[in-house]
């Protein structure tokens, strides 16, 4: 079956990096697109960043652009989310998620992607 596992998470001050890392198992990671989606307590879970099974189309939601990079290894069937320049606002639960069809175009709606990692907090101190 389907599992993404995620890790990389941590508290880290304001500024500083982290790398998040999903690893997949299951099904033919090469073939699918992945995401990552953050929740913030209280609030509604929103994409972050997604980039396609090729991983040459990418999309990022406005706030992280310029400070986030997500990337995949296909031979490791790992994706990861760069995170520079964190932010207090950058503090939430984040999800990594795999699109529903192979060889999906980019998307950043959550009901596009039909697999889901348990996640890793990611707390941002200012």
């Amino acid at each position: 079956q389907v599992q993404l596992v995620e890790s990389g998470g941590g508290s880290v001050q304001a500024g500083g990096s982290l790398r998040l890392s999903c690893a997949a198992t299951g099904f033919t990671f090469s073939s699918y697109g992945m995401g990552w989606f953050r929740q913030a307590p209280g609030k509604e879970r929103e994409f972050v960043a997604t980039l396609t099974w090729s991983g040459v189309t990418t999309s990022y939601t406005d706030s992280v652009k310029g400070r986030f990079t997500i990337s995949r290894d296909n031979a490791k069937k790992t994706v990861y989310l760069q995170m520079n320049s964190l932010k207090p606002e950058d503090t939430a639960v984040y999800y990594c998620a795999k699109s529903r069809g192979s060889y999906d175009p980019t998307s950043t709606r959550a009901s596009d992607f039909g697999a889901w990692g348990q996640g890793t907090q990611v707390t941002v101190s200012s």
